[in-house]
C-alpha cells in the first residue's frame, strides 16, 4: 500500500527518510495539525530533546487513536526554531520511526506561535 520511490536518476536522501512515498489502495488517512511540545499538564520542556520526546509521544498517541502504526506514516513535516540543534531533532525522528523512512521535510523558522515552543511536527499516515 505505501511504497518508497527511489529513482536511480535522483540523488539519494540526505538522511534517514524517503524522497517520496507512493500510496495505493488506502482506505484510511490521518492528517495531524502541527503538534507542539505542550504536555497534558500544560508544561513544556525547556530543551529541544525534551520537546522532541513530547511531540513524538503525542504523535504516537494520535496514531494509536487512529488504529495506525508508525509504518503507516507517509510524510513528516518538522518546523524547528532557528538556533536549535537539528541533529537532536533528526535523531528523535529516526528513533520514533524505528527504521521506517517516510517522506520528510525539515524547515527552520524564526519563531512559532508561542515563544516556549522550539519545534512542531505534522504527519500524514495512510493505511
Amino acid at each position: 500500500m505505501n511504497r518508497a520511490l527511489t529513482p536511480a536518476d535522483l540523488a539519494p536522501p540526505a538522511a534517514a527518510y524517503s524522497l517520496a512515498i507512493h500510496t495505493e489502495g488506502s482506505t484510511r488517512w490521518l492528517h495531524t495539525s502541527g503538534i507542539v511540545a505542550t504536555r497534558p499538564d500544560g508544561t513544556i520542556a525547556d530543551d529541544i530533546a525534551g520537546q522532541a520526546a513530547t511531540v513524538w509521544g503525542s504523535l504516537a498517541a494520535l496514531l494509536r487513536e487512529a488504529d495506525m502504526v508508525v509504518s503507516d506514516v507517509v510524510s513528516v513535516t518538522t518546523y524547528v526554531v532557528a538556533g536549535h540543534d537539528l541533529s537532536v531533532v533528526m535523531a528523535a525522528r529516526d528513533a520514533a520511526m524505528a527504521g521506517h523512512e517516510p517522506a520528510s521535510t525539515l524547515v527552520v523558522v524564526p519563531a512559532l506561535a508561542q515563544a516556549a515552543w522550539k519545534m512542531e511536527i505534522a504527519i500524514v499516515a495512510a493505511r
